[in-house]
């Protein structure tokens, strides 16, 4: 990283600190005090919201999900704050949730560990919100920092340090008479979608956990038991703010078999699988249940309205998919303008410095294709792209490593024809991994392989390869089992892999090769890939995947990424068979 670049970081650092503690809202009292302490308290809360003898009308619930540090993104965090506004003009009361995976996606939170985004969930006047599994990527130390932060409680019951909560497991909000409380639960897939050495201490021992089991049954429980409590309280309504997701991927920890095993919610706000599905479901008693979902980067700002004349509930979305913001559009500015713009008034000289020049496009979208939304659709994680082509050859190259390779669910966005600058780069590596180099064995690499492929034909974080070539069947059942983690324990039966080629030959299963890749895989154990447990680290934290791309388009592309990467369906390297 060069001296220019480190001196933008910090001082966005440090204009971040300077108007991050000068929102415009006052700190509830239970967050106040959590923020003089080395930890959020994890003390349920029932705290009174001032009302105006004006606000006659309804209780408005505003949410967000999987913001991604999209601040300038879909309606916006400025448009946010006007549709709040103008509720609550209108004689309503709006309380404002967000769903978790805010602070970690784009630059803006890579650059300031989430702290730029904080500050803008502040001036937003967030009345509450959720720990996403992203929260953890900058580590957990760091994303404590960001709650004692925030002028609003983060709340979850079902993370656990210790064996102690480390955050209150709800809130209660009396409102207009109303007593609404707010339950948090965090998917347990986080103990290795993130790193798990964020969950460890100095010896190695994981300190941190999220209930996660076979069955889901410990989270069930903890869910069942924060609901009763706050009936117990008196709770006229009880929302359970999820970050959890619908995909069979996520079962059994899935919004659909928590109500299975539930009773006693009223609605569901999810997040996580990026959806907008708005549903009606029964629990576990019959009685029904509204989920509500409202996608990614603030495309959608999903509401449940309780209303004044009858206490009945309505939900819905409001959405907004064009490219350009909102606010933008329509001229909007108010109180959260200022931070925002300053923010990225700071990012923006170091952002925009061009690196380098594309003769093509580099993708993750499929070049023809659109979903029912008229948007590209997705197919890195179903089959090889030029992108993941492009991002481990740049770590195999650079090393020297004899392969590479990175999971296809790191693979974020593209590189159109033109300039390249810092912001692509980042936008399409934010989570600032370091690179390092392994010594693995052959059957390690298979084992690998057969662990990345074992969700096809659905969504997969498979590994992409750079330095050999594979081919997944996905007729064939994942023969791969889980230890008590959930992690990969040993592979059974009928392969999915095959005809796995290092250079050419064959791989030998008892042959040790290099392996060039980040460290969320090879030795901090992300992702449930404990074949690499045993793995001699070679070369550690070499620099960032960020800067191994930009030397590598520099270094070895010559400034210019050429015509060796332009079909989007990459390079011949993997060969996926799926069902009909």
């Amino acid at each position: 990283m060069n001296r220019h670049y480190l001196k933008r970081v910090l001082a966005v650092m440090s204009l971040v600190l300077s108007f991050g503690c000068a929102g415009n809202s006052v700190a509830p009292a239970e967050t106040a005090s959590a923020r003089n302490s080395e930890a959020p308290s994890a003390e349920p809360s029932e705290t009174a919201r001032p009302v105006s003898e004006e606000n006659t009308g309804d209780i408005i619930i505003l949410y967000t999900s999987d913001i991604h540090c999209g601040l300038k993104k879909g309606f916006g965090a400025v448009s946010l704050a006007q549709m709040r506004d103008a509720m609550e003009k209108q004689g309503n009361t709006v309380l404002l949730a967000d769903n978790g995976d805010a602070i970690q996606g784009d630059s803006i939170g890579t650059i300031t560990k989430g702290a730029a985004v904080i500050s803008v969930m502040n001036a937003l006047r967030y009345d509450v919100a959720i720990p996403g599994n992203h929260e953890f990527d900058f580590g957990l130390d760091e994303f404590l920092k960001r709650t004692q932060e925030a002028d609003f409680p983060y709340i979850s019951c079902n993370i656990t340090r210790n064996d102690e909560l480390m955050f209150a497991p709800y809130i209660i909000r009396e409102v207009q008479g109303t007593k609404i409380a707010f339950i948090g639960v965090t998917t347990p897939l986080t103990s290795f979608s993130s790193s798990p050495a964020h969950f460890q201490d100095e010896n190695g021992n994981t300190v941190c956990h999220f209930m996660w089991d076979a069955d889901g049954s410990t989270l069930f429980t903890a869910v069942q038991n924060a609901i009763d409590e706050v009936k117990e309280k008196g709770a006229d309504y009880v929302f359970l703010m999820s970050h959890l997701g619908k995909d069979e991927i996520d079962a059994p920890f899935n919004f659909q078999t928590l109500l299975e095993h539930t009773e006693g919610i009223d609605v569901i706000l999810d997040g996580h699988t990026h959806d907008m599905d708005q549903l009606t479901m029964n629990d576990k008693s019959g009685h029904p249940v509204i989920r509500s979902a409202c996608g990614t980067k603030l495309q959608g700002i999903g509401w449940v309205k309780i209303s004044r004349k009858d206490g009945s509930l309505s939900n819905g979305i409001y959405t907004w998919n064009n490219d350009t913001e909102h606010s933008e559009v329509f001229g909007i500015t108010n109180e959260v303008s200022g931070p925002i713009q300053d923010v990225y008034d700071a990012l923006s000289e170091t952002m925009n410095v061009k690196i380098a020049e594309s003769e093509v496009t580099i993708s993750i979208y499929d070049p023809v294709n659109r979903d029912s939304s008229g948007k590209p659709v997705r197919i890195c994680r179903l089959q090889e792209t030029n992108m993941g082509d492009f991002i481990t050859d740049s770590l195999r190259i650079q090393t020297g490593a004899d392969i590479s390779f990175v999971n296809a669910s790191s693979l974020r966005d593209e590189i159109i024809p033109g300039d390249v600058t810092y912001e692509d780069i980042m936008r399409l590596l934010p989570f600032s991994n370091t690179v390092c180099v392994s010594e693995i064995t052959g059957q390690d690499l298979l084992d690998a392989l057969e662990w990345g492929a074992r969700n096809l034909p659905k969504e997969s974080g498979f590994l992409c390869p750079s330095g050999f070539s594979y081919e997944i069947d996905a007729t064939i059942p994942s023969p791969c089992t889980v230890d008590t983690d959930g992690h990969f324990s040993s592979a059974e039966g009928k392969r999915r892999v095959s005809n796995v080629l290092v250079r050419g030959e064959p791989v030998d299963p008892d042959k040790t090769y290099t392996v060039a890749s980040i460290s969320y895989l090879l030795y901090e154990g992300g992702g449930g890939y404990t074949m690499f447990d045993d793995g001699k680290v070679t070369k550690k934290d070499i620099t960032t995947d960020s800067e191994c791309m930009i030397d590598y388009i520099r270094k070895d592309l010559g400034g210019v990424i050429g015509k060796e990467y332009r079909d989007v369906h990459g390079q011949g390297r993997l060969f996926v068979r799926m069902p009909e």
